[in-house]
């Protein structure tokens, strides 16, 4: 074989697996279709998806223009998608009689969904101190969980922060604040609900969380006998 035809034989061949690594790159990040009903919420999601005057606006704007943003999803070992990023505008295009919703599927561990779904829901404005608790304490468990593997196979240059640290520089709260809000996930569930109900300061809940659940119970029925 000539030597010219062996070169382009070998770049036909490198192109048609780049056209294909390319093709299933594309793939992945596809906006596909799904039906609702094959849509399930995130495990243990620590954001609150509320019947509100703001859900309502988002379900006028769904039935007026549809879902113009794709939720983000991954497949379920036991069938469907669970959702990662776009609770609401599930919950808004169930209210509005949608049938399928557009959704980016992608393959993610769990760590690496956690804190995608984390972050995509920090960015909202108005976020209850339970929401923030509960997402802060899963974000800090997944980064434990990177930071462990990763010792196993880099080794590490320069200082290293803490999942603490990583977790406020991510946020807008400092270590030792990102720390108080992860205690209130201590807190028995109606203690937090009025924490979230601005019935309880912050740091007075934040003391209360080092109380075992019995003294917490005792607390809460002498505040609902002084009512």
């Amino acid at each position: 074989m000539p030597k010219g035809s062996l070169n382009v034989s070998l770049k036909g061949a490198d192109d048609i697996f780049s056209t294909e690594e390319s093709r299933q790159e594309q793939q992945r990040e596809q906006v596909q279709q799904i039906p609702i009903g094959e849509l399930f919420p995130f495990k243990n999601h620590p954001f609150k998806v509320l019947d509100d005057e703001s859900m309502q606006r988002t379900v006028e704007s769904v039935e007026q223009y549809g879902v113009l943003s794709p939720l983000i999803a991954r497949p379920r070992a036991e069938g469907g998608y669970e959702i990662i990023s776009g609770h609401r505008r599930q919950h808004a295009a169930q209210l509005a009689g949608l049938d399928a919703l557009p959704v980016i599927v992608r393959q993610m561990d769990d760590d690496a969904a956690v804190l995608l779904m984390v972050d995509s829901n920090l960015q909202r404005e108005n976020i209850l101190p339970s929401e923030r608790a509960f997402a802060y304490k899963m974000k800090l468990e997944a980064l434990k969980n990177q930071g462990a593997r990763s010792d196993l196979t880099s080794a590490q240059i320069g200082p290293k922060l803490t999942a603490a640290e990583k977790v406020a520089e991510e946020a807008s709260d400092t270590k030792s604040q990102v720390k108080r809000f992860i205690r209130l996930t201590n807190l028995v569930p109606e203690l937090l609900d009025m924490v979230d109900e601005k019935k309880i300061a912050f740091n007075p809940a934040v003391e209360l969380s080092y109380l075992d659940e019995a003294q917490q119970r005792d607390f809460l029925e002498a505040m609902n006998d002084t009512q």
